[in-house]
This record gives C-alpha cells, sequence and structure tokens, in this order.
C-alpha cells in the first residue's frame, strides 16, 4: 500500500490480491481502518509546568460578571474560536485559539506546592499528601516524572537523553530580586525508580548559553586528546563487556554533549536560531528556554520540561500579593509571546502535529481575591491548556461555576490529562512499567479525555 493510499484511506487492487480473500480481507481492513482512526503519534511532548499556581479566572476562564473580589480588574477578549474569550493581556495565544484546546474543569482536592508538584508531574500522591515534602530530597522509590515515563518507553536518540528539563524542578533562592542557583531537587521532578538513565538532563544555567548545561561542561585540565584516549580505552573495555548497557549509554551520551568530537553540545545552543526569531521567542530564559525546547524535538528528544523556575524577578506564578501587578507587567505579557511563538514555530516548521504541547501548573488559585491583592493555592479547579500531536484545536472542555471554584461539568483530574498526552504520544496508559521491587505497576492511573482522542 502506497502512503497516498494510507493517508486517503484508499484500499488498491494490489493490497487486496495479495492479502487473498474471506477472513484475511477482514481481518486486513479491520486493522487498516483501525490505523486510520487512531492517527498518527507524536513523536515529543514540550511540558510548560508554570509552578507556583497560575491564577485560571486571571487567564484562561474569566468571569466578568462575578463580582469585583472575584473577576479582578482584567477583562475578557475574543480568539479565533467563536465565543471563546481569553485574558486582555494573553492577545497573541488569543489569534491563536484555534490551535489549541482548553481544560477548564482540571480538579483536585490538594492546595499545597510540593505535594501538587509531585502530583502534576507523576500522576502519583506522596506518602503524605497534605504535609510540603520539601525537606526530603527525591527518592528511587519515587514515582517517575512523565517525562522519564517516556524516555524509559520511547528511549532517546542517539547520542542525546530522553528527558530534557529547562531546569530541572528545585526550591531557589534569592537575594535582593537576583536567583541563585536552586537549593535543592524536589521529589517529582526525576525518574525515580526507572533509575538514573531515564533521570533528566538539566539545563539549569541560562538557556541556549555556553555553559547553559552544567554538567556536560568539559573539565579545562582534559584536553581534547586526553579526552578520546579516556573514550578509546573505554571503548576497549565495553568490548570487552566490562560495562552493563545503562553505564554505556550514559557514557555515550555524555561523550557526545561534550562537543569535543563533533558531538550534539551544539543543539543546546542559541546563537545559530536569527536574531529575529529569538526576539520573536522573547528575550528572557522563559522565551530561550522555549526556543531550545523546540530544537531539542526537531532532534527527536521524547520530552523536554520547561520548569518555570528562576524565570522571573516576582515569585512566579505564586501570586500570594500583588497578583494583578506581577501578570500585567511580568508573567501573562512573557507567557503570551513564548507559547504564542512556540506554537506559531512548531506550525510553520510542520512540527506541531509531531508535538504535544502541555500547560498548567499544580493547582489554580483562590476565586477571592485576598487583602494583599493576591489570590492563594486552590486546587479544586484550574484550566489546562494542550495543543499539538493531534490533538484538535479550538475546543473548550469542560466549565467551572459563576466563580471559577468547581467544575461544573466534565470534572478532569490531573492524571486524566497525563493519559491524554500519552495517548496522543501511542502509549496506553495501562502500559505496564516496573519499580525497583520488579512490581508492575501501569504509567497511568487516569484516562484519557474523550473530546480530546
Amino acid at each position: 500500500m502506497e502512503p497516498n493510499d494510507l493517508a486517503s484511506g484508499f484500499v488498491s487492487r494490489r493490497d487486496m490480491l495479495r492479502v487473498g480473500g474471506g477472513l484475511a480481507v477482514a481481518s486486513f481492513l479491520t486493522q487498516h481502518l483501525q490505523g486510520r482512526s487512531q492517527g498518527k503519534s507524536a513523536r515529543s511532548c514540550i511540558l510548560v509546568h508554570l509552578l507556583g499556581g497560575p491564577p485560571h479566572q486571571d487567564m484562561w476562564d474569566l468571569k466578568p460578571l462575578a463580582p469585583a473580589e472575584v473577576r479582578g480588574p482584567f477583562k475578557p477578549i475574543a480568539t479565533t474560536v467563536p465565543g471563546l474569550q481569553i485574558c486582555e493581556h494573553l492577545p497573541r495565544l488569543g489569534t491563536l485559539a484555534h490551535r489549541y484546546a482548553l481544560i477548564r474543569s482540571v480538579s483536585h482536592n490538594n492546595h499545597n506546592h510540593t505535594p501538587m508538584i509531585y502530583y502534576s508531574l507523576t500522576g502519583r500522591p506522596v506518602e503524605q499528601p497534605l504535609v510540603d515534602n520539601d525537606v526530603r530530597p527525591p527518592q528511587r522509590t519515587d514515582f517517575p516524572h512523565v517525562g522519564a515515563v517516556l524516555a524509559h518507553l520511547k528511549g532517546s536518540p542517539a547520542g542525546l537523553p530522553g528527558f530534557v528539563a529547562i531546569p530541572e524542578v528545585a526550591t531557589r533562592s534569592s537575594t535582593q530580586g537576583e536567583f541563585k542557583r536552586a537549593r535543592q531537587l524536589l521529589r517529582g521532578g526525576g525518574a525515580g525508580f526507572l533509575g538514573p538513565i531515564c533521570d533528566p538532563l538539566g539545563v539549569n544555567g541560562d538557556p541556549g548559553s555556553a555553559d547553559g548545561v552544567p554538567a556536560i561542561q568539559p573539565a579545562t585540565e582534559v584536553s581534547e586528546a586526553r579526552l578520546e584516549s579516556r573514550v578509546a580505552i573505554l571503548n576497549a573495555l565495553d568490548q570487552r563487556g566490562a560495562d552493563v548497557p545503562s553505564q554505556r549509554t550514559l557514557r555515550n551520551q555524555a561523550v557526545s554533549l561534550t562537543g569535543r568530537s563533533g558531538g550534539a553540545a551544539g543543539l543546546f545552543r542559541l546563537d545559530g536560531e536569527p536574531s529575529r526569531l529569538r526576539d520573536r521567542y522573547g528575550n528572557n530564559r522563559f522565551g530561550r528556554a522555549l526556543l531550545l525546547a523546540r530544537r531539542l524535538t526537531e532532534a527527536g528528544v521524547p520530552m523536554i520540561a520547561v520548569h518555570f523556575n528562576e524565570m522571573t524577578v516576582c515569585d512566579g506564578w505564586d501570586t500570594h500579593a500583588k497578583n494583578f501587578q506581577a501578570l500585567q507587567s511580568e508573567l501573562l505579557p512573557m507567557l503570551d509571546q513564548g507559547l504564542s511563538a512556540l506554537l506559531e514555530d512548531l506550525h510553520q516548521r510542520g512540527q506541531l502535529g509531531d508535538t504535544v504541547v502541555a500547560c498548567f501548573g499544580e493547582f489554580g488559585r483562590t476565586p477571592r481575591i485576598n487583602k494583599d491583592a493576591g489570590r492563594d493555592h486552590w486546587g479544586s479547579c484550574q484550566s489546562v491548556l494542550l495543543a499539538g500531536g493531534g490533538i484538535p484545536g479550538g475546543q473548550v472542555v469542560g466549565s467551572s461555576d459563576r466563580i471559577a471554584a468547581y467544575p461544573t461539568a466534565d470534572p478532569i483530574d490531573p492524571v486524566d490529562v497525563h493519559a491524554t498526552i500519552y495517548h496522543r504520544l501511542g502509549l496506553a496508559p495501562d502500559t505496564t512499567i516496573y519499580d525497583n521491587l520488579r512490581r508492575p505497576m501501569p504509567i497511568c492511573v487516569g484516562r484519557a479525555i474523550r473530546q480530546l482522542v
């Protein structure tokens, strides 16, 4: 069967003759029609995780008829989808509404940052879900980040990791408005029981810069000749079976990514991208992170997770105070510019169908504005944006009540969002993986959202 025949659904005489008659024909037609209905699976996922908890009622689900202490000062604007309105400070994304779906009824009854960061990234609760877990470092018994699962099941391109985190999920410190290096990794950001081979490569420096990935910076005292000699010795030992496959894979990635032998390190640099395109994404850490993510999808990396850490002068999306000031001056313009540039760039390059783009945080924000002109943690309702990878755009799934406090239609758990992402990447949610005690478990306990698959 020719590729055009597959695309159109046409079955040729040659194919009918090849498979014969009777049950063989029935089986062939069934498989062919199933293939058409399932469609092509995406190759990569870019997860834009807005750590801190973005306020859904100030972004995607405005309530202009609600009381002033609920609706806030922002106005809704029309989009390219009739009847769909979003915040006035997201105008570029408003012109692309036909390319993404909004889920306005994601809900979970937990309002704590670190347990919900873990849950929103792994799809499993921590041992004490109502207690902050940032005092305990990541464990090898943890359930893996969605990106680690993809790296494990979909593999990785030659010489590249299967999971890149920009940056790793971590706590951070600040001094006089300037961010220091993150202090401690948080649970939920790594591969857990899948082991080091599926841990993310962390872009913990400035995305796209020469030193953006500290883990692959070559030691200054090791010359190129000396490194090549080391590689040759290791290869000789490798032929004698002196290491295990996972060690060999990690070593090959390390050699490739150092760039000493014309490897893949250049993939993590943005200086080769046109200045006009870099400006379109935004001259900030977030814009550079998204542009780097697009480059990595082109190379076939299954998961690039942009964790919104150390991206802004304000305290990220955890807007307990001066919510509207932070949103209007920094957060929403940055998101609008960067995310719209990513969707446009992927579409123009013909990659949007191969790439799932997911944008969400660990929870939403309270319906009522507090005394500090901010909103507090609220797990009972939030909005999620999904695009690409065959997800039908221009849709709104679910709805919330008149003050955006609780779902009124199609309540959806965060694990259902995970299941939808897996589905579009060709993985059934009940696909089995094994923990470090060889106990079988599904990669996801949710169900794909029927309107989107």
